[in-house]
């Protein structure tokens, strides 16, 4: 993953947005990473791919017998942070 300075993310925006197409980029402030940019196609499979562990994470869960009614699921599901 490349990583950017945030004031020159800022400068070179444009090539930026053309970066992010191809990998995520990572952007540091005062050399500390703050933020990670991503194409909308890959934050949406991020998301996916979120949805589909903790839809597993639940199977086995109520393969144990550990189940909880599924509007309480969805709902932790909706409060989950990233």
């Amino acid at each position: 993953m490349q990583s950017i300075a945030a004031k020159e993310a800022k400068i070179h925006f444009g090539e930026l947005m053309d970066t992010v197409q191809r990998e995520p980029v990572s952007i540091k402030k005062y050399g500390r990473p703050v933020a990670v940019m991503m194409s909308a196609e890959e934050y949406k499979q991020f998301k996916l791919e979120r949805l589909r562990v903790r839809l597993s994470i639940g199977e086995v869960q109520l393969d144990r017998g550990n189940s909880i009614d599924g509007r309480t699921f969805f709902r932790e599901l909706q409060q989950e942070k990233v």
